[in-house]
């Protein structure tokens, strides 16, 4: 599976000795999977220089906060990741739901910048990308092609973002900053739901033997980075929760498919503790649920497909969410009408009404996942469900006007507030929800048939292996060769 970014060893020595030139010029070092994952262990002297980079510089030093641990200013470190926990009173279940915050992550405020490291340095130490003569292309809607050209930019590297022309215009704003070429940023047609159309882009620039696709759906070194690092930070987050909740148990880890990135996080906390691992889609595309198809605004998670890196013989429970409730919940939160009804009327503290504001689309549609799992298995205040918000409101500003007038004909009020709780928090049913049995598991695997062998050209071989656990288990085992491979190319650059 060579093609996936899974090399161990120097593929092309003239393409490695480039990249250490190029890396010792610019003063970048690479950080090991094992730091990121465990942001303690990062040496002194490197923590104590990044104190003087400010966390949206394009320094190479950034590279070094590509993890969990950073704190609400994204500088400093903190000893458990940032997160909150949203109890009864604003959710309606009794099982407390944990949310770890992706707008900490450095350049981008997304945790979409981890995968894109994730992907791009085994490239670079085994030589298969050259920042001297490759582009990299980023397909996605929105987040994963900012993280890509985040830290091509840092490393060097020409990115090119791939996304459709529909996705929200903060996302475009950032991009514009960030590349220096108006050719860097491709609009395809459509909105969140047309992946399709990025493949069928990336098909035609793959084309030029200078672009090397880093197509996140299928590149396994995003599952492994989040199978570790984001594994890891949730397994910390609920150990610290847990720690002042005698007794509280780990029910499940829920997570919007999307590329199929942030759900390893599950395999790992399955084998750590015990959890069911909850696969999320739009109600309005339910493809994993009902080989579906349809079109739906919960930007950040593609659909239509099944990714190649999503372990789907592993995944538990299929839960759909509509996009009406992740759009009414936006307005909700991030409205003065919104929170002043959540604090008056619903009696929430202020200050965790400030917290609400750290849920991008994306997290609202994980959170409801978790409620309807709370409410399918009956959970009580020992059984915690656990999840992540790979963005923040922030994200979504330019979005606000349209979904008032599109759900509220123009005027979002307090009484609108008290429609948008009720519905959609208060009214979470058990509806669109599917636990998996072998043969359920086996139906969606082989959906993904059709994208993969068909259209992608992954071999049959390949595509089949995935289905045994082995195949997963084994492939862990490139994290600790990279980052032995990360130590001697940064022995080799001197940095």
């Amino acid at each position: 599976m060579a093609p996936l970014g899974l090399e161990d060893h120097v593929v092309d020595r003239g393409a490695y000795d480039s990249s250490v030139e190029r890396f010792r010029e610019a003063g970048i070092r690479l950080p090991r999977f094992s730091e990121l994952a465990d942001p303690s262990t990062i040496p002194d002297a490197i923590e104590a220089a990044l104190a003087k980079v400010e966390p949206d510089a394009a320094h190479p030093l950034n590279l070094f906060r590509v993890h969990w641990y950073n704190g609400p200013d994204r500088s400093r470190r903190v000893e458990v990741p940032d997160h909150i926990v949203l109890e009864q009173s604003l959710t309606g279940v009794a099982a407390p739901i944990i949310v770890a915050l992706g707008d900490r992550f450095p350049m981008i405020r997304a945790h979409k910048v981890l995968a894109a490291y994730g992907v791009l340095a085994p490239r670079i130490i085994t030589g298969q990308f050259d920042p001297a003569r490759h582009k990299a292309l980023w397909p996605s809607t929105g987040n994963y092609c900012r993280g890509g050209v985040a830290i091509s930019k840092i490393m060097g590297c020409r990115g090119v973002a791939v996304l459709p022309e529909g996705m929200s215009r903060e996302r475009f704003e950032w991009l514009d900053a960030w590349t220096e070429r108006a050719d860097d940023i491709i609009r395809t047609p459509g909105s969140e739901s047309n992946v399709k159309e990025i493949y069928d882009a990336c098909n035609e620039l793959s084309k030029d033997p200078s672009v090397v696709v880093f197509n996140q759906f299928s590149e396994l070194g995003n599952h492994l980075v989040h199978y570790l690092c984001t594994g890891k930070a949730l397994e910390r987050v609920f150990d610290h929760v847990a720690t002042d909740r005698p007794g509280l148990r780990l029910h499940a880890f829920t997570s919007a498919t999307g590329s199929a990135g942030t759900i390893a996080a599950g395999d790992y906390l399955k084998e750590q503790l015990g959890a069911r691992i909850v696969a999320v889609e739009a109600q309005e595309c339910p493809t994993l649920l009902e080989n579906g198809f349809g079109e739906h605004n919960i930007q950040g998670i593609g659909d239509k497909h099944v990714p190649l890196i999503h372990n789907v013989m592993n995944t538990d429970i299929l839960v759909g969410v509509s996009d009406h409730s992740t759009d009414c919940l936006d307005l909700l939160f991030n409205t003065d009408a919104g929170r002043r009804y959540l604090v008056e009327r619903r009696g929430l503290a202020p200050e965790v009404v400030d917290q609400l504001s750290c849920l991008g689309f994306s997290g609202i549609c994980n959170v409801l996942a978790a409620i309807k799992v709370a409410r399918l298995h009956g959970l009580g205040p020992n059984d915690a469900l656990i999840t992540v918000a790979t963005d923040s409101a922030a994200m979504y500003t330019s979005e606000r006007p349209r979904l008032v007038d599109k759900h509220f004909g123009g005027r979002f009020d307090e009484i609108s507030a008290a429609e948008a709780f009720g519905e959609h928090l208060a009214g979470v049913r058990t509806d669109w929800t599917r636990e998996l049995d072998h043969h359920e598991r086996l139906r969606v695997f082989n959906l993904g048939y059709y994208t993969w062998t068909e259209q992608q050209g992954v071999s049959v071989q390949d595509f089949v292996a995935r289905r045994d656990q082995s195949f997963w288990r084994e492939l862990r085992g490139l994290l600790a060769r990279w980052d032995g491979m990360i130590d001697e190319f940064n022995e080799a650059t001197g940095v």
